[in-house]
């Protein structure tokens, strides 16, 4: 009886195992089409990646983040009422008791402030761009306008947390984290995320680590941070008296050494560090050649302007971006700081747009001219948006305007997002009247363009289980191509 039982056991077990078998062949197969280096001759030359839930519209992003946040009235979302009304009480009945910071709270009145800039229509939506933008203007077919943003932060580094993380706490995974995790790099010489920082004139809102930390990911998912000095990434080039056969030696016997330690501990960050020194190791070529500009064309400078030649400026970070991009990037992450004008707004948007509005339409233009943006899924925005009324004073030609969450604007172009003009606010530019977007429902949308679905892309961590848009967030189909 006992053997009868036993040869049942095998033959299940093993009907099972050719059944299993079958499908991981065909897994493996379907894997080797498309990803061809998925299985190359040794795990030092195997690009690490993952397979997307569904046909993805693009393969990276370029995230142009404007930290500190525009003013939408001044830029996009053109309110001929403030004009008019300009310097009346914003009514009780548009506020409706709403949340204000602590800069504005104690206000008795609250002015309401018109731009002082002229605003035009381009483009097949007739979209409106403000005369501060006119470059941005020259694209405007390819962008998708979303004017219905919000979000429930109202102070900065919770909102900013918010967009990079999904949450307004710190320790989570970043935007960049969760698809290097779910899709891995395209080369494996570069990483999958990659972080550039810029400074405007304006006044800015510091940007932190955490805001490109892997969370409780595996630390190879961290964003790499390059610099605008001598050394694009620190730490990255052998020490004085160390080549690159030396530091071969060195990582093959630490690498003995840490896999000594696995096998004692069974940490999986042990192996997390190996990989990241192989990827500094392999970075050591790469890097200085991408990050090398003297070799683009007159014609490039021309189009990004001669900042791009600057090193650390938003117009060279647009360029580095772009060739970033182009080697394999999975997601680019700049941040340019300035944007927060509680006064003086006029003169400080004036600085701000002169710094990001030539680079970011460059950007347009120059990854269509070489086939990538239908690709490539480029984002520009704030965190948050800008009061319709003065914060403080209010001049003829000087106003402030305070934060804004209830309803804001960022645009998206390439990568499979519908070009046109999405959603619309109420005639003081203050509550969202139509096709309400939430930071959750960008996260899902964006990874839907990926070819991620924002709920499979899980981690398990303390008991639960993770993902960037939480518990919330759907995909805005209607901004899909």
């Amino acid at each position: 009886m006992q053997k009868e039982m036993l040869e049942h056991g095998l033959s299940h077990n093993r009907r099972r195992f050719l059944s299993k078998m079958s499908m991981g062949l065909g897994s493996v197969a379907l894997g080797s089409l498309l990803i061809p280096d998925l299985f190359g001759k040794s795990a030092e030359e195997a690009v690490i990646t993952g397979l997307p839930h569904f046909a993805p519209k693009a393969k990276r992003i370029i995230y142009l983040f404007q930290n500190g946040a525009p003013s939408q009235l001044d830029l996009f979302d053109y309110k001929p009422l403030l004009q008019k009304m300009q310097g009346q009480d914003l009514p009780a009945s548009i506020r409706q008791g709403q949340r204000l910071t602590g800069m504005t709270a104690t206000q008795e009145h609250f002015p309401l402030a018109g731009t002082v800039f002229q605003f035009g229509e381009y483009g097949q939506a007739r979209a409106h761009i403000s005369e501060l933008l006119p470059h941005t203007a020259s694209v405007v077919d390819d962008l998708c306008i979303i004017k219905s943003m919000y979000t429930e932060a109202i102070n900065h580094d919770p909102a900013l947390t918010f967009f990079q993380t999904g949450a307004q706490v710190g320790n989570r995974p970043s935007m960049g984290s969760w698809l290097s995790y779910g899709l891995g790099s395209e080369n494996k010489n570069l990483p999958a995320f990659c972080v550039l920082l810029s400074k405007g004139k304006g006044n800015g809102q510091g940007v932190y680590a955490k805001l490109w930390s892997n969370g409780f990911l595996d630390s190879i998912h961290q964003g790499v941070q390059f610099s605008s000095g001598e050394n694009p990434v620190l730490y990255l080039n052998n020490p004085d008296g160390m080549n690159k056969a030396d530091r071969r030696k060195m990582l093959d016997k630490l690498g003995e050494l840490n896999e000594l330690s696995f096998k004692e501990f069974e940490d999986p960050e042990i192996h997390a560090k190996v990989q990241q020194y192989e990827m500094a190791y392999r970075m050591q070529t790469a890097v200085p050649e991408i990050t090398d500009t003297s070799k683009e064309p007159e014609s490039i400078v021309k189009l990004y302007g001669p900042d791009c030649l600057v090193p650390g400026t938003f117009a060279a970070n647009c360029l580095l971006a772009r060739k970033l991009s182009e080697n394999g990037v999975r997601f680019v992450q700049l941040y340019h700081q300035g944007w927060d004008a509680h006064g003086d707004l006029p003169n400080q948007i004036k600085g701000q747009c002169l710094d990001v509005d030539q680079a970011s339409a460059a950007l347009i233009t120059d990854l269509k001219q070489r086939g990538l943006l239908d690709e490539t899924l480029v984002i520009w925005g704030g965190e948050f948006g800008r009061t319709n009324y003065c914060q403080g004073k209010l001049t003829k030609d000087s106003y402030g305007r305070d934060h804004h969450p209830r309803s804001f604007t960022i645009w998206m172009a390439g990568g499979g997002v519908k070009p046109g003009v999405y959603g619309e606010t109420d005639d003081f530019g203050y509550n969202i009247a139509k096709n309400p977007v939430h930071v959750h429902d960008f996260h899902a949308t964006a990874l839907a363009l990926m070819g991620l679905d924002h709920e499979k892309l899980t981690f398990r961590s303390q008991g639960r289980r993770y993902r960037l848009t939480d518990v919330a967030g759907k995909v805005v189909k209607d901004l899909i191509a």
